[in-house]
């Protein structure tokens, strides 16, 4: 976690976000990337007379005053936090920003109110989580202490979660973190704990994980499953894979539970299949 990249659009989400950086930072000696998207209007971004051009700059120059001003924050003293501009669309910038500067991963703030579906489903957090090859680390709220003891990673351990897996693993291990793998049991999916006591053991068996849990959740729902466990384990962090097309419909079969949205104030990390 050398280098991370921070997204913003100098909201109070995404400051939240910085803030969290700014701990990691500290801790595994880091640099920050900070990334602006301009939204120019759309008369501005097709111009092809000058006439536009002293109102794209005011964006720009409006854009660098934030900056100026984010710059000196004190939690960011001591930290090497370097800023651009970018000017597509804003996970566009950020998988170009990734590929050029060698990130490890992405911090960014979630403008959703209530949890899970404003986080990830039709917004631009859910395009970066979908598109991102490396680990996106979601923030929802204000965070004065980031201290991750205990990680639940949600899983049906199928074999496409493999490398996932095995990647949040070795997060856990840079920030000091028991990962708890969890699988969660529904009525609709039903295995006996043996069985899934089973599969998990033979999926873990060949992976060289460290300081983990295997945990069977008994839940009407995965999302609900994925909530209490945290709340009983008091964890810091949810983790789970997410499929590149599909994002994370594809985990929770298409649907997101209202509880969990509804609930959900943890920060999430995501870790692409």
């Amino acid at each position: 976690m050398k280098r991370i990249l921070v997204p913003t659009d100098f909201s109070k989400q995404a400051e939240n976000a910085l803030k969290i950086a700014a701990q990691i930072a500290k801790k595994h000696n880091s640099e920050i990337f900070l990334l602006h998207s301009l939204e120019m209007p759309l008369h501005l971004n097709s111009s092809a007379d000058s006439g536009g051009m002293p109102e794209s700059l005011y964006f720009i120059k409006l854009a660098e005053k934030h900056f100026a001003e984010v710059l000196e924050k004190p939690y960011l003293n001591g930290i090497n936090v370097y800023e651009a501009i970018g000017h597509n669309e804003i996970y566009k910038d950020i998988n170009e920003t990734v590929s050029t500067k060698d990130i490890d991963i992405i911090v960014m703030g979630s403008h959703g109110s209530s949890g899970f579906k404003e986080m990830f489903i039709g917004s631009n957090t859910e395009k970066v989580v979908r598109t991102s090859d490396i680990p996106v680390l979601v923030i929802k709220n204000e965070h004065e202490q980031f201290d991750i003891n205990d990680f639940v990673f949600a899983s049906d351990f199928s074999e496409e979660c493999r490398d996932s897996i095995k990647r949040a693993g070795q997060f856990a291990n840079k920030t000091g973190a028991a990962m708890h793998l969890l699988n969660v049991n529904t009525p609709s999916g039903f295995k006996t704990t043996s069985e899934a006591k089973e599969k998990m053991e033979k999926f873990v068996s060949s992976m060289n994980l460290e300081n983990y849990t295997l945990n069977i959740y008994n839940d009407t729902s995965v999302e609900k499953g994925i909530l209490n466990f945290a709340k009983d384990t008091n964890a810091q962090l949810i983790g789970m894979s997410t499929h590149g097309r599909k994002g994370l419909a594809h985990f929770f079969n298409g649907s997101i539970s209202e509880d969990l949205v509804n609930h959900a104030n943890m920060p999430v990390i995501t870790f692409k299949i």
